[in-house]
């Protein structure tokens, strides 16, 4: 186990997949000669070669079928989007055959792919670089969506989604590849649909993933500083949910927090709302408060980007408002 940058973490991953099946490949723009926009290739090319590392010309739609493609002929194709918000151009591709093709041909062609990439808003990008795609892909079915909000969890899902014979797509965010911490060697898997727990506490249950769970640390570490004892739930993976953890916190908190970056209007965090609602309505203490990004194309400005976004403070006046303290 070593200190290591989610980054690196990632890297791993790739790394120890590629040499433990040779049918695994990496595909998307700058993924070879340029180590990858954000380095998460770096090196695999020089250890691997361009037949397993292969840079793409900028057509998503082009280099997404071709890897769809590959998957139906037994290979295991990792696909690296620049920015998730560039898949939107891949969606056809993704959802139509990729998370279609099992049903399609009766069970005959299983999709072993991994479509992965930064998801969200990065710094100062504006509205066209900003999108938060984890409930448009939810929302079809065949397909996983996993997002990752640390280095450990980053590897060892990564490894189980490169090994699923299904389509995952694989959310990153590039304000997270540079976070630190210890990461385990070796064949560290983290299952499909497993949730954790990041924080135990009695007194109200924050969920959160990907860089939204940073914000809700910070705003535990606050609350806890006035007698408010926070429980920090990541699903990790985000369809499925892990309801059996969920439902374990909230019978013990009796109040919910849902943090998410994406919008608030048709929401991973409305599905996680009613998933408690339908199953968990007697243990509640009061109403699910909810924190997302608010309902514009996100600006330019870093301070109106900041207004837009969910942040520590905003996460505390929900814990406010669910525990009465307002």
């Amino acid at each position: 186990m070593a200190v290591t940058e989610m980054r690196e973490a990632l890297n791993q991953a790739l790394k120890e997949e590629m040499t433990r099946d040779e049918k695994v490949f990496i595909l998307g723009e700058e993924v070879a000669e340029y180590n990858g926009a954000y380095k998460v290739t770096k090196g695999l090319l020089d250890h691997f070669g361009p037949k397993r590392v292969i840079d793409t010309p900028i057509s998503e739609s082009g280099f997404t079928g071709l890897a769809v493609g590959a998957a139906m002929m037994g290979l295991r194709p990792v696909v690296e989007y620049m920015s998730f918000n560039f898949s939107l151009v891949a969606m056809d591709q993704i959802i139509s055959n990729a998370s279609k093709m099992l049903y399609m041909s009766g069970g005959l062609f299983n999709i072993p792919i991994v479509f992965r990439g930064p998801n969200g808003a990065g710094p100062r990008v504006s509205s066209q670089h900003s999108h938060n795609m984890e409930s448009i892909y939810a929302h079809f079915p065949g397909i996983y969506v996993m997002s990752p909000s640390c280095p450990a969890d980053a590897k060892g899902m990564l490894k189980a989604a490169i090994r699923c014979n299904d389509p995952v797509v694989f959310l990153e965010n590039e304000l997270n590849y540079g976070l630190k911490e210890d990461v385990p060697d070796g064949d560290y898997i983290i299952p499909i649909g497993k949730g954790d727990i990041k924080r135990e506490g009695k007194d109200v249950t924050i969920i959160a993933w990907s860089r939204a769970m940073g914000f809700a640390k910070q705003a535990a570490e606050e609350l806890s500083k006035d007698g408010v004892d926070v429980e920090l739930l990541d699903p990790r993976t985000l369809k499925p949910l892990d309801m059996p953890l969920i439902a374990e916190s909230v019978k013990k908190t009796g109040r919910v927090v849902v943090v998410e970056e994406g919008h608030f209007f048709s929401s991973l965090g409305a599905q996680v709302s009613e998933s408690i609602y339908s199953n968990l309505f007697d243990y509640l203490d009061a109403p699910i408060a909810r924190v997302a990004q608010s309902e514009n194309p996100m600006p330019y400005a870093a301070n109106l980007e900041a207004a837009t976004l969910p942040s520590v403070s905003k996460i505390i006046q929900a814990v406010n408002q669910v525990t009465y303290r307002n």
